[in-house]
């Protein structure tokens, strides 16, 4: 079943762009040629918060207002939903609450607060912190967002319509998976544009259970999730998301620490932007698939730009973080 038609994700493009432009597609010529191809990549670093999520939070939160509102959120995240949340609640008075594993991004606990949020850290990972969340919200009576819902992909869904809409005849697009409302939002999209573009995951080797999941067509979780891209740092996959990601993903690929590092400095090098590592997974995929894609017409969605300057500063010297 469809989770929206193509009327709702319009109008939740016009309710998104009233609070940001939409977001550009660049073919980057150094980029193009690194890769063999004509690679667009999908800007997302540059939307108030820094990434896709934004669009997400404030669909989420449009609707939740209408419905009443709620006397304060709950929920958990490595960072961007996080911003997402806050940023999109404060329009509407609520207050919000976001739980991060310890250890995590000190600059996107940082952006987190600014916003508004209070942020606890619990537990070593996004499972344990997102268990957290959940449970003080039946506790304390507080309105539980989880990582994946419908609402949400509805809202990230429409940089897929603006990326599909400038550029129709992709042959492929490569998207980061973490908890898969950005490929899901993807996939959603070009079914409704009536489109062929293939739709291609990308996850981190160590952080492999949608990439499982996919291989086995049922949920597969992982006992850990060591990657230092965070925002695919992810060990328990949605079933709700897997559905969709098997019923319209082409594939969903692996790629390793080092991929995603030295896809940052290529991506910094050719564009001069800044990716965090979860955003430049995307690239990493479509570079391991140079044969496949040579000569096509391809894109990447570059999902965000929140790094710490110390990780970026490793990175650019060459080194491969480890968790």
């Amino acid at each position: 079943m469809a989770l929206f038609d193509l009327a709702q994700l319009e109008a939740a493009a016009e309710l998104v762009h009233a609070v940001m432009p939409p977001t550009p597609q660049y073919a980057w010529p150094l980029l193009c040629a690194r890769a063999g191809a004509e690679v667009w990549l999908k800007h997302e670093n540059h939307t108030p918060a820094g990434a896709f999520k934004l669009r997400g939070g404030l669909v989420y939160l449009d609707d939740l207002g209408r419905r009443g509102g709620a006397p304060g959120i709950a929920t958990a995240t490595r960072g961007n939903h996080g911003q997402s949340i806050p940023f999109a609640a404060r329009r509407h008075g609520i207050p919000v609450k976001v739980w991060v594993p310890h250890g995590n991004s000190v600059e996107k606990n940082a952006a987190m607060r600014a916003w508004g949020a209070e942020v606890i850290e619990h537990g070593e990972d996004f499972e344990a912190a997102r268990i957290e969340a959940m449970r003080v919200a039946a506790a304390e009576d507080l309105h539980a967002i989880g990582p994946f819902h419908p609402l949400l992909v509805r809202g990230v869904a429409t940089y897929a319509l603006e990326l599909m809409r400038a550029v129709p005849d992709l042959d492929t697009i490569y998207v980061p998976v973490g908890m898969g409302s950005g490929c899901c939002g993807l996939i959603e999209a070009r079914d409704r544009l009536g489109l062929k573009t293939e739709i291609v995951g990308v996850v981190a080797e160590t952080a492999p259970a949608y990439a499982l999941s996919f291989e086995a067509g049922h949920a597969v979780s992982t006992q850990t999730a060591p990657t230092f891209a965070d925002g695919v740092a992810c060990r328990v996959p949605s079933p709700e998301a897997l559905e969709i990601l098997l019923r319209g993903a082409a594939r969903v690929i692996a790629v390793s620490e080092d991929a995603v590092a030295e896809a940052m400095r290529a991506l910094f090098a050719d564009t001069h932007n800044v990716a965090e590592s979860a955003g430049a997974v995307a690239t990493a995929g479509l570079l391991s698939e140079r044969e496949r894609i040579a000569g096509r017409k391809v894109a990447a969605v570059l999902s965000g730009g929140n790094v710490d300057a110390s990780q970026f500063q490793a990175v650019l010297g060459g080194r491969t973080p480890r968790v």
